[in-house]
């Protein structure tokens, strides 16, 4: 079962201005690009370097992968879970957004990647609302002790 607005308001209150009727939506904060090479072998993982690009507006180019962040942080409480959706405006204008699960006891920055699979630029500005997190109570959970929690 998913949560609605009024447990959403409850449950995240730094995101009360962003709470929808099933969900939450979420705003670009920083926007980067890849600028070396990455691995996982044996589940140790090497993330390439990022650099960020200058706000507030952004231009995606073509058949090109971004890494974005979303402010503020997210602090999931224990007992639920989110999934990340992209905003329909996103899908129509061939921009996805690629996501994971949060889990149950995260906190920290959520960190997306955003391709643009059309043929032309895209012009995106920090602060709009590029996906949205839907909710759902996670019977037995554990918290989350993964190597992006932050403090």
């Amino acid at each position: 079962m998913m949560l609605g607005e009024k447990e959403l308001t409850k449950l995240f209150p730094d995101f009360i201005d962003t709470v929808q009727a099933s969900g939450i939506d979420l705003k670009l904060e920083n926007v980067f690009i890849q600028k070396s090479a990455g691995s996982l072998i044996d589940n140790e993982k090497t993330l390439p370097e990022l650099e960020r690009l200058d706000p507030p507006v952004y231009t995606l180019k073509p058949k090109t992968a971004y890494s974005v962040t979303i402010a503020p942080k997210m602090k999931i409480p224990k007992g639920y879970a989110q999934l990340y959706l992209p905003r329909s405006t996103l899908n129509r204008s061939f921009i996805s957004v690629h996501t994971a699960v949060g889990d149950p006891g995260f906190y920290g920055t959520l960190q997306f990647l955003l391709y643009n699979y059309g043929d032309f630029d895209y012009t995106i500005k920090q602060g709009d609302r590029i996906a949205q997190a839907v909710v759902f109570p996670v019977t037995g959970s554990g918290e989350y002790d993964g190597s992006y929690q932050e403090k």
